[in-house]
């Protein structure tokens, strides 16, 4: 059995009660600033850290120096909070509905459910990907793809149907692109994390997918909450790994080994990364996807921002070497990565419909 084998099992054996705060160098807050040191034994000692995070929880906040300025943040969750304020005729303008199947543009109040025991999920959601503007080639590389996940363009609402549409679109497209960067900047430290060389996941991110969410829980206050709408119903996510910020309004739950949902704080100025079924599957499970879901709004409104960070969709995903030994051999067919997510989205949404 390898070495990461072996630590896999041992910390896969243990419960969490907590989501960890990576510590570095003392530190009491996770510093993401090693991960662009010259000194590669700064690097490996992070890599080691969120390593262990994986394999556990699959769950860690990001705290100190993760490149994303804060007047980005504040400006996209302004502009978030704006949106979902416009009435629903004006939202629908850009409905899900109209994107051809691909999961863009905004979905009204329990139009998505996770858990399919449910019967629809207290929150709004307006959905974007790869903008040309952004990146014209990567956005180019993705309309092209032959494979069974289509790409299309992001749906805007029209200047003439709301006089903050430029706004909106640019702070969005902003945080967009800052959390993209921070997302490229994370693979070469889960490369190291798996005993990998720090370069291997670099020629299968080169037209990344990364879709975005800003989400909406509008607060329940005086009406009834039941088990069968929640915020977001219990599920894991698709991607390699999520990248979330939220408010201050606590939701955030993860599911521990003993079943036990543990609340996800709200740290200021902070991000919560998880690891995906994606990444799961490609790493033999070494790396841990872990169960979540977030409980209704019930006295203020809350507002999140999900960033779900995948490989190009054309990229095999077959484990790597450090993830498979006589003890722990392959465990999936390989697929590839935006066959996998088309698969799973497929599970969730019925794009097309009249709702989603």
């Amino acid at each position: 059995m390898t070495a990461l084998s072996q630590l896999a099992a041992q910390l896969a054996s243990e419960d969490f009660t907590s989501i960890p705060i990576i510590s570095y160098s003392g530190s009491s807050l996770s510093d993401l600033s090693d991960a662009r040191s010259q000194d590669l034994e700064k690097r490996k000692a992070l890599a080691a850290t969120i390593r262990d995070a994986c394999l556990n929880a699959g769950f860690f906040y990001a705290v100190k120096n993760h490149s994303v300025p804060e007047k980005v943040v504040s400006d996209v969750f302004e502009q978030s909070h704006d949106f979902f304020a416009l009435p629903s005729e004006t939202k629908r303008t850009v409905d899900i509905s109209k994107s051809g199947g691909n999961f863009r543009g905004y979905m009204a109040l329990l139009s998505e459910n996770n858990d399919p025991t449910k019967q629809g999920e207290l929150h709004e959601a307006f959905n974007l990907g790869l903008d040309p503007s952004l990146d014209a080639a990567s956005h180019d590389e993705q309309m092209k793809s032959q494979g069974e996940l289509v790409h299309s363009d992001n749906l805007w609402p029209a200047e003439g149907d709301w006089k903050q549409a430029a706004a909106f679109r640019q702070a969005t497209l902003d945080y967009y692109a800052s959390v993209l960067a921070l997302g490229q900047s994370l693979f070469p430290l889960f490369a190291l994390a798996l005993d990998l060389p720090e370069d291997f996941f670099a020629d299968k991110i080169q037209h990344p997918a990364a879709i975005m969410r800003l989400l909406f829980y509008p607060a329940q206050k005086e009406k009834p909450i039941t088990e069968e709408n929640p915020g977001i119903g219990a599920h894991t996510d698709f991607e390699c790994f999520t990248i979330l910020r939220q408010d201050d309004v606590p939701a955030l739950q993860v599911q521990n080994r003993a079943g036990e949902w543990i609340d996800a704080i709200c740290i200021p100025n902070t991000f919560i990364i998880n690891i995906g079924d994606q990444f799961a599957r490609w790493t033999n499970d070494i790396f841990v996807s872990t169960r979540h879901r977030a409980r209704p709004a019930t006295t203020k409104d809350r507002y999140s921002i999900p960033f779900f960070f995948g490989c190009d969709h054309d990229v095999p995903l077959i484990p790597p070497p450090t993830c498979v030994s006589e003890e722990r051999p392959v465990r999936y067919e390989v697929m590839t990565a935006g066959a996998y997510v088309h698969m799973r989205l497929s599970e969730t949404y019925t794009v097309g419909k009249a709702e989603a």
